[in-house]
């Protein structure tokens, strides 16, 4: 069960401050985020950079994870999505749960939910949230292909989650997790 972390984001809510490099308990937000997919039981955990790669490269301890540069990643989270899965693709792993930087609510307890939820290479679930859809998200290996090519913009897989929603398993994970974004300068009050 590979771990993908979509960290390429500029911030631009947030006055430009990549959201990679927030501060939170003591350390760049993207570690924090990248160790919470690691101890969900995701191995191994690629890591896809955009806005600031370099300095993100400099002061975050990514040693222990893959990490992919998106030189597209002002195009939105779709094209950071489709640099991961093709970094993945020759991995063996059967199935990818795929996170976001921005949510430092969510925790390994959730990503363990999600990864237990796995049925197959052609798995598809999803965390919710009082019923509701949210991250992290499970896609079997055999669905990478299409939900790549349907990756656009800031939308990610949503087109593709929707058009399968018959298949999509969703976890409720919102008795061990918060699902709320770090966005807005009013939004930094959450992180510790």
């Amino acid at each position: 069960m590979a771990g993908l972390l979509l960290a390429a984001g500029g911030g631009r809510r947030l006055g430009g401050r990549p959201k990679a490099l927030l501060d939170h308990r003591g350390h760049p937000l993207v570690e924090h985020a990248a160790r919470v997919l690691r101890d969900g039981g995701c191995a191994p955990v690629h890591i896809v950079l955009g806005a600031a790669a370099e300095t993100v490269r400099e002061r975050a301890d990514l040693a222990p994870y893959g990490v992919s540069v998106n030189p597209d990643w002002e195009r939105g989270m779709g094209s950071s999505l489709r640099v991961g899965l093709a970094a993945l693709a020759g991995s063996g792993a059967d199935a990818v749960v795929v996170s976001l930087v921005d949510q430092p609510g969510i925790g390994a307890a959730a990503v363990a939910r999600v990864v237990a939820a796995y049925t197959g290479r052609d798995a598809l679930a999803a965390a919710a949230y009082g019923g509701e859809r949210g991250h992290p998200v499970l896609f079997g290996a055999e669905r990478w292909a299409e939900i790549a090519a349907g990756a656009e913009g800031d939308r990610g897989a949503r087109a593709y989650l929707r058009q399968h929603a018959g298949d999509l398993a969703l976890v409720e994970c919102g008795d061990v997790a918060e699902a709320y974004d770090i966005d807005t300068p009013d939004d930094l009050r959450r992180l510790e």
